[in-house]
């Protein structure tokens, strides 16, 4: 590739990455209403580690996750706003260290382009507060090919022999 070319990817990286954050909202397709609260609002009721995941994009260590292997059934909902993402019967081992789904709840992920590892990721956010969950990849099993990887500390578990908590605002 001719450094001029090069430097032309490398420029249109910088708007790409600044801007990617702020897609998600337009492309949940979603009924979820988004909240409007500050990021920083969110620091109180989280611990440190989970803000960072959630409102700094920050990744845990690989197989830090008690996440990992929880195998009842139940439902997995965001730490941050306590919508509901992920059913138990989506979770499967996908050897990467972080709990991964082979969907989500329909309608309660919005999405963005990631290039912090400068190869494009497809990031992945709750649709209502924003938070930021992990990445989404097309090597997961059939027979929808998708690999949910997420951060565990993005999530609690809420077994499915216990209520669902009320949504924050």
């Amino acid at each position: 590739m001719k450094r001029r070319t090069l430097l032309q990817h490398l420029a249109l990286l910088l708007p790409a990455t600044l801007l990617g954050r702020h897609l998600h909202a337009a492309e949940t397709g979603s009924a979820i209403t988004p909240l409007d609260k500050a990021d920083s609002a969110w620091r109180g009721l989280l611990s440190p580690e989970a803000y960072a995941v959630l409102f700094d994009d920050a990744t845990e260590r690989a197989n830090s996750s008690p996440l990992n292997h929880e195998k009842r059934a139940g439902t997995f909902i965001c730490a941050a706003c306590y919508l509901p993402l992920f059913n138990s019967q989506d979770k499967f081992d996908s050897g990467t260290g972080w709990p991964s789904f082979t969907q989500p709840i329909a309608g309660h992920t919005g999405f963005s382009r990631d290039f912090k590892l400068i190869i494009p990721r497809t990031e992945y956010h709750c649709a209502r507060c924003g938070g930021h969950q992990g990445h989404m990849f097309d090597d997961g099993p059939p027979p929808r090919g998708e690999r949910w990887c997420n951060n565990g500390v993005a999530l609690h578990f809420i077994p499915a022999t216990e209520n669902l908590p009320a949504l924050r605002s």
